[in-house]
């Protein structure tokens, strides 16, 4: 018995014109992830992408599994596919829903026919194949508004599939669809979940990440390309820059006013970015910054840490609360690296007293008190470039 995976679209079914372009990127994402499976064959229509293992070695609950974590897909179904003949799909039931049905108590039919030619209508269908399930398995009773499982046969140009599984896909946007960014990736619970969030919304995300040592150790370098790794399982391949920024910092705290700190520390990071995002053609930051959580995300601070960029700057969190956020982390499998105890260089020389309500003017002018330009260049030639791809795990100790 042929058993395949259809992968249904989520919102690019809306598109129009330029659908085609969001497919492709979503078929080839999808090659991406499956590559390390197995061999399928992949293709697509009617809004759907099929993919067919080739071979025994390929393995469709792993590609299920790696499908949940793909943007774009609305939704998974794993199918028996027959000839569009009822008969011969009333003649295999039994066997191909046996482990879903065997224990569940209750159940319903769903029916779609998107051939038009198929003789039977939809309700016809639905209603003779409920009647064969019970048949199939006499213990069951029909639940309509609340069943444990629900067996869908649908009808399209080459073949009938039957499955009893419907798994809710990851949504959003194929990765990639809408251009790339820079995430501000620090060691902490948030910015993995920035960078989730907008991978969802079809950017490519790669990260930048700013170390000071001696101030800052190497296991919490080695935490943050942690992170990266795990991002790959949604974002796919990243691309990691490490700038040193312990020079800058130190110049900071022995020229510039200590209440004004965090705020001046975090224009340096934005201004490195921006240079970074010039170079290497990225159209936007991302930040983990969620309004009102700590001293630099007041309105007033992300003012004037917003004055500095020169790219679109995306805070997809900035409305969310820490309980709220943490639940996205938990769900992409990023939180309990980020609660790793290896801090960040934002808590290096942290000022006991902030300003919570700094002024442009006030911060513009202690930034003169330093060629802080000359070293802004300096630490983006510095800065060393890695890559992460899905699938390639390492071992941190």
């Amino acid at each position: 018995m042929e058993e395949i995976v259809l992968a249904k679209y989520g919102e690019i079914a809306l598109k129009g014109e330029n659908r085609s372009s969001f497919e492709d990127i979503l078929v080839k994402n999808i090659r991406r992830r499956l590559k390390k499976i197995g061999e399928f064959a992949i293709s697509r229509r009617q809004s759907t992408v099929y993919i067919e293992p080739l071979n025994e070695n390929a393995d469709i609950d792993a590609a299920v599994e790696a499908l949940k974590k793909v943007f774009g897909i609305g939704a998974i179904q794993k199918c028996a596919v027959f000839p569009k003949d009822f008969d011969e799909v009333v003649r295999n039931l039994k066997e191909y829903l046996d482990g879903a049905l065997s224990c569940a108590k209750n159940f319903k039919v769903e029916a779609k026919r998107s051939d038009k030619s198929f003789p039977m209508k939809s309700p016809d269908i639905q209603q003779r194949l409920g009647d064969a399930v019970l048949d199939a398995f006499p213990h069951l009773k029909v639940d309509v508004h609340n069943p444990e499982v629900t067996v869908r046969l649908e009808i399209r140009d080459k073949g009938a599939y039957l499955s009893a599984e419907r798994i809710i896909g990851a949504g959003g946007m194929p990765v990639g669809s809408s251009g790339k960014a820079l995430l501000m990736l620090s060691g902490g619970i948030d910015s993995p979940a920035a960078g989730y969030m907008m991978a969802k919304r079809g950017l490519t995300v790669d990260c930048i990440h700013y170390v000071s040592p001696p101030y800052t150790s190497d296991r919490a370098r080695m935490k943050v390309e942690k992170l990266c790794e795990e991002l790959t399982e949604y974002c796919g391949d990243i691309r990691f820059f490490c700038v040193p920024f312990t020079e800058i910092q130190e110049k900071l705290r022995d020229f510039c006013p200590e209440e004004h700190f965090t705020v001046l520390m975090r224009r340096m990071m934005v201004k490195i970015a921006n240079k970074i995002c010039e170079r290497e053609g990225y159209g936007g930051i991302i930040t983990g910054e969620s309004l009102a959580q700590v001293a630099s995300q007041t309105l007033p601070a992300l003012y004037c840490t917003n004055a500095a960029a020169e790219f679109p700057v995306f805070r997809p969190v900035i409305g969310m609360d820490k309980i709220e956020i943490t639940e996205i982390a938990r769900k992409i499998g990023t939180f309990e690296t980020s609660i790793l105890p290896y801090e960040d260089c934002c808590t290096v020389f942290s000022p006991k007293h902030p300003r919570t309500r700094p002024k442009i003017e006030e911060i513009l002018t202690a930034e003169k008190a330093y060629d802080f330009d000359k070293m802004i260049n300096e630490a983006v030639e510095k800065t060393e470039v890695k890559r992460f791809k899905y699938g390639e795990r390492t071992v941190f100790l």
